[in-house]
């Protein structure tokens, strides 16, 4: 468990996640002279980060989130476009770390493209990953065979595994692929 001292105070995120920031910190102006600008580290995070229903957010509801998180007086959605679209690019520390915390991003993303760079990286796995799954659930000889298998007896789904397993060694192994240790 993290310990906070008196100048930090505990948030919440858009999905209810703690997350730590300095409470007095003063309200420095952050510039970025990385070689990506904040529109575009701002914009990925938008394309990156999805709503539940897998669309993306709008500018209001970001704004709107950062308000209720405490962690911003105000921030409008016009500011957030412009933000995105290069025409302000000096935000305040705080409009900063509250977009951070609504991404669940550090404020370092922001200002440190090494950061940016290793969070993207992470951010695309992750959406190959929902894309990947959201394919597998539209298939619908998948979801057959993942009905059948919920019928069966749990020796009876320990055998289809292991049926599974061969025949996808078996396709790895065709493609070159590397096949997983068991």
């Amino acid at each position: 468990m993290r310990e906070t001292n008196s100048t930090e105070e505990k948030v919440v995120t858009r999905t209810g996640a703690p997350q730590y920031s300095t409470a007095g910190a003063p309200e420095a102006t952050v510039v970025n002279h990385g070689k990506r600008g904040l529109a575009g580290k701002l914009n990925r995070l938008f394309a990156a980060v999805p709503r539940p229903d897998g669309k993306e957010y709008t500018n209001e509801q970001v704004a709107e989130a950062v308000r209720a998180s405490k962690l911003v007086k105000t921030i409008s959605q016009s500011y957030i476009w412009q933000l995105r679209n290069g025409v302000k690019d000096n935000p305040t520390f705080a409009h900063l770390r509250g977009l951070a915390a609504f991404f669940e991003v550090p404020v370092s993303y922001f200002v440190d493209d090494e950061v940016a760079d290793r969070i993207d990286e992470k951010l695309a796995a992750l959406r190959a990953e929902r894309e990947r799954i959201a394919e597998l659930a539209s298939d619908s000889e998948a979801r057959l065979i993942a009905m059948r298998a919920g019928e069966l007896s749990p020796q009876g789904r320990r055998q289809v595994m292991d049926l599974l397993n061969v025949v996808h060694e078996l396709e790895l192994s065709k493609r070159g692929g590397e096949v997983p240790e068991p």
